[in-house]
């Protein structure tokens, strides 16, 4: 799959330093994998949910949240945001 933008987990890595690896971790499991609908999806990533139109993983051991648009026929993730644990939880991302 193709993951559109790398560039929001740098920005986020940059203020969370840890977040970092697991965050990378994702990129590249995504990039190299193929999925064609979300049970596909949830094969890999056993902690994502489907929230209204986007997908919730939880990165990092649950510190931290991505939310994602996912096109399964077109192989495209893109990132909408990344928050910490607390910050997800506000809800300000929806």
């Amino acid at each position: 799959m193709k993951l559109i933008s790398n560039k929001m987990l740098r920005e986020f890595a940059l203020l969370h330093p840890n977040a970092e690896q697991p965050l990378q971790d994702f990129r590249r499991l995504i990039e190299h994998g193929s999925f064609g609908s979300f049970g596909q999806l949830k094969a890999m990533f056993a902690s994502v949910d489907k929230v209204g139109e986007r997908f919730v993983f939880n990165i990092g051991g649950n510190k931290y949240r991505l939310i994602a648009a996912i096109a399964f026929q077109a192989q495209l993730v893109w990132i909408k945001g990344v928050r910490t644990h607390e910050q997800y939880d506000k809800g300000d991302w929806k």
